[in-house]
């Protein structure tokens, strides 16, 4: 099976999975832990050789100030070769790149992994036929399917 068969199937198994929890945000859920779906995320990223700029603890931030919050991650991530087309398409995508991808436990204990809808960055920067926002919207759907894979 080639890659883009593969990841057309990871897409339609996950699509039960997914929900739109904010506009733009597309969230699908993990039946890991927050913690394992973040670690996870982050070796797939690696390994498909992309840069990991920082991956921010906001739970860990919560407890330095006395406050306790559900286990909540944020991963920022990406490469030039991606991120420039999209760039090219208009410049104010750069506020929205590195790509990013958060990790958060719901009140009913429901780990979920989100991320950006290229798409949605493609409209709100008027560039909705940029290619390269489809081209990063297939990338990032197939690094978030691996990660929430059972």
């Amino acid at each position: 099976m080639d890659s883009r068969r593969l990841l057309s199937a990871l897409c339609l198994l996950c699509a039960p999975l997914m929900v739109s929890a904010a506009d733009g945000l597309i969230a699908l859920k993990s039946p890991h832990s927050a913690q394992s779906t973040m670690n996870r995320l982050e070796a797939i990223v690696k390994e498909r050789g992309l840069t990991v700029f920082a991956r921010v603890d906001h739970a860990g931030g919560a407890a330095k100030v006395g406050k306790a919050i559900r286990p909540t991650e944020l991963l920022i991530f990406g490469n030039p070769q991606g991120g420039t087309p999209f760039i090219e398409c208009a410049q104010t995508v750069g506020i929205d790149l590195p790509l990013k991808a958060l990790v958060w436990e719901d009140a009913s204990a429901q780990v979920w992994l989100g991320y950006n809808d290229t798409a949605y960055l493609a409209r709100r920067h008027e560039v909705p036929a940029c290619a390269a926002a489809a081209n990063l919207a297939k990338a990032v759907a197939g690094l978030a399917a691996a990660a929430v894979a059972p």
